[in-house]
């Protein structure tokens, strides 16, 4: 598992040897989207690979205007792969964006906002190496239909494993009634577990792309997946949740379904997280390790997380970035949308594996959701996480009870903060608390970036009616 090619030589000897015909270019825009541009491999050369390729910037969101489009993509040669996909041998390079106007790495570019946040971390001589392992939960459907319009707005999704298909009469075969029902779905075998040869074909090409498996289950939701991927540094964990989110969508696709890592598509049953592991080493060491403490769980790593706490609502911005992001943090279906940390409750919004020795020690922040860039959010709760340190913040906690139990009541009367019930929340507190991302994210980046959510999210999902407004206003 792992790298392919270490440089360029390699890398034309990779490609000689795999009879590589196509050279396929990826960068990722601010919502965690993968663009790429295909160059015919005997039109790549070592200068291109070494200085840059150029591409129209003005034409992805939020970036460049027209009169200054000209950009430029940075080969990363390392993240070298081969696309498991097409019909000519293809292989995938990772890039950076440059600005060839300022003579740096872009300020808009996610994958470089997270090599910033690294020099960050150097620069306040806190730590020399950052680890991340996300937990990227999906749904995998057998048919979605949407409509969005002036008079009307609907949408359909449909797996045979859904408790509404009951009834349903399926052709020759019949109607085999197996179905684990609605939070029913965590780790029932065959023949209640459909998916089983699908994850088991996701896995088998997520370790041809280079990741390290370790293992593949169903999840509690009807239809709902996860593939566990060991972690890695900040960039190659990001990177690898790119090639999984591209990895199961395909492997869905080719066999007639359709995956989403949207994360609440079903009313009334679990939606989908991005769990994120993290940790902080130097010289060798795990600073969030110190043994005999709460669950080995270091000052450092507590100061780190109160960070995250503190900053929690403007970092939602960023980690659950969609309006669809806040119908999953609703409680009730194992939302970790109360700000405080145990080593036994998923239901706080960090988990601290219980009783880790020093290699895996780590904190596990939970409401984060694939909704999100996973360069921009790795680098948002890594740099709250840093202004922890330096400031020292205390985060509430630990609590053990059982937080799914607590009242609305009870939760304020213990003074435990929550997550934003919106995004115009998250995007406010953003707005107003933003000091804590820079200088890895520019003042530009951030006015961009919440003037882009606004526009895409808050403002279109806060002007239409729905369903349940007729449903409940028809008849007022």
């Amino acid at each position: 598992m792992g790298k392919f090619v270490n440089n360029i030589a390699e890398f034309n000897t990779f490609c000689e040897e795999n009879e590589v015909e196509f050279v396929d270019f990826r960068f990722t825009d601010i919502k965690g989207t993968w663009h790429h541009i295909t160059y015919r491999k005997h039109a790549v050369n070592d200068n291109m690979l070494q200085s840059g390729l150029p591409f129209d910037g003005s034409s992805i969101d939020a970036w460049q205007p027209i009169n200054k489009s000209d950009m430029l993509l940075k080969p990363d040669i390392e993240t070298a792969f081969l696309d498991p996909f097409t019909a000519d041998s293809t292989v995938i390079v990772i890039c950076d964006v440059y600005d060839i106007y300022k003579n740096e790495l872009y300020a808009k570019c996610p994958r470089s906002i997270a090599k910033k946040s690294l020099e960050h971390l150097a620069a306040a001589n806190i730590g020399d190496i950052a680890y991340f392992g996300p937990e990227n939960e999906f749904f995998i459907f057998d048919d979605v239909r949407i409509w969005n319009g002036i008079n009307e707005a609907g949408y359909r999704v449909d797996t045979e494993e859904g408790s509404w298909n009951a009834s349903t009469k399926y052709g020759e075969t019949g109607n085999m009634g197996h179905r684990a029902g609605t939070k029913g779905g965590y780790f029932p075998v065959m023949p209640i577990d459909t998916m089983v040869d699908l994850r088991a074909e996701m896995m088998h090409i997520l370790e041809e792309v280079g990741l390290e498996v370790m293992l593949g289950h169903h999840e509690v939701a009807q239809g709902q997946g996860e593939i566990g991927i060991k972690f890695g540094t900040m960039i190659e964990a990001a990177d690898n949740v790119q090639k999984y989110k591209y990895v199961v969508k395909m492997v869905a696709h080719l066999n007639g379904k359709t995956a989403t890592f949207m994360p609440k598509p079903l009313y009334g049953d679990n939606g989908s997280g991005m769990h994120v592991h993290q940790s902080i080493w130097k010289d060798g060491k795990n600073l969030f390790y110190k043994e005999g403490e709460y669950a080995n769980l270091s000052q450092t790593a507590l100061h780190y997380l109160g960070g995250i706490f503190k900053h929690a609502k403007a970092v939602a911005a960023i980690t659950n970035p969609s309006s669809n992001s806040y119908r999953r943090l609703i409680p009730g279906f194992e939302a970790p949308s109360i700000l405080t940390y145990s080593s036994q409750n998923r239901s706080a919004a960090c988990r601290i594996p219980y009783g880790a020795n020093e290699m895996a020690t780590r904190i596990e922040t939970r409401f984060p959701d694939s909704s999100a860039c996973p360069y921009l959010a790795f680098a948002a709760l890594m740099m709250a996480g840093i202004d922890g340190i330096k400031n020292k913040y205390i985060p509430i906690g630990p609590m053990d009870e059982d937080l799914f139990e607590l009242t609305l009541d009870e939760i304020r009367e213990k003074k435990i903060p929550q997550m934003p019930h919106t995004l115009r929340e998250a995007l406010e507190d953003l707005i107003a608390d933003n000091d804590f991302l820079q200088p890895a994210f520019s003042k530009e980046f951030i006015t961009e970036y919440q003037h882009y959510m606004f526009k895409r999210q808050v403002w279109p999902d806060e002007a239409r009616p729905t369903a349940f407004d007729f449903s409940t206003t028809y008849s007022c």
